[in-house]
């Protein structure tokens, strides 16, 4: 029974608070046609600038879908008190992992890929954690490691840019700008590691020059 209010918790929380931030507060700003999952298993990858990314990120997707996305968080930050664990896992839907191999007996891939095989549509940040505003930083091999774990996934690569500026890392005063969305075409592991990794990378960077950048940047 519990899981069942859980998700109905979860499913008000997108649709009347959520939902309606992104699109008449935030202002999201559609740079071409959006390319998303309408099912799993899937993987969404993003650039990472704010704790608004995965917000948005879900409020992309149908709400007939939530119960099957969950963003991929450290562990040790968002379960570090009981009601904030609560909330993630319950209302956020997070699949918590270890960073920096804290618990050896874990394979944070193998967690990743096991909730895929269960049909899951997971939000990674291929950055690892948020970066300076509007600023990307290298991507680390996890990704590409997961997608060699599960070829046949597809990724969907999406760049967001004004995130950063209305609620930036070390922030908790949030400002109102608008949130510039770009999607890329799903891709499938292919070749190498090393192919594959500069392919994802390649994705953001045109995506990345494809944004019309408002007055205010």
């Amino acid at each position: 029974m519990m899981k069942y209010i859980n998700l109905a918790l979860r499913w008000l929380f997108f649709a009347l608070i959520i939902k309606p931030i992104v699109k008449i507060v935030i202002g999201l700003r559609y740079q071409n046609q959006p390319i998303l999952p309408q099912d799993g298993p899937a993987l969404l990858i993003a650039n990472h600038n704010s704790h608004l990314d995965t917000m948005v990120l879900i409020s992309l997707l149908p709400l007939k879908i939530l119960h099957k996305v969950q963003p991929v968080a450290a562990a040790d930050y968002f379960l570090k008190n009981k009601f904030m664990a609560w909330f993630t896992l319950n209302i956020i839907g997070i699949l918590p992992i270890e960073r920096q191999g804290k618990d050896k007996t874990v394979n944070p891939i193998e967690q990743c890929a096991k909730a895929l095989d269960s049909g899951k549509i997971l939000i990674f940040f291929p950055e690892g954690s948020r970066g300076e505003p509007e600023k990307m930083t290298d991507l680390k091999y996890g990704v590409v490691k997961l997608a060699e774990r599960c070829p046949k996934v597809p990724l969907y690569p999406i760049y967001m840019h004004g995130l950063g500026k209305t609620l930036p890392k070390g922030d908790a005063l949030f400002v109102p700008f608008f949130c510039d969305v770009v999607f890329s075409e799903p891709m499938t592991y292919e070749n190498s590691q090393e192919s594959f990794y500069g392919e994802v990378k390649k994705r953001f960077a045109n995506m990345q020059d494809s944004v019309k950048l408002p007055k205010w940047d």
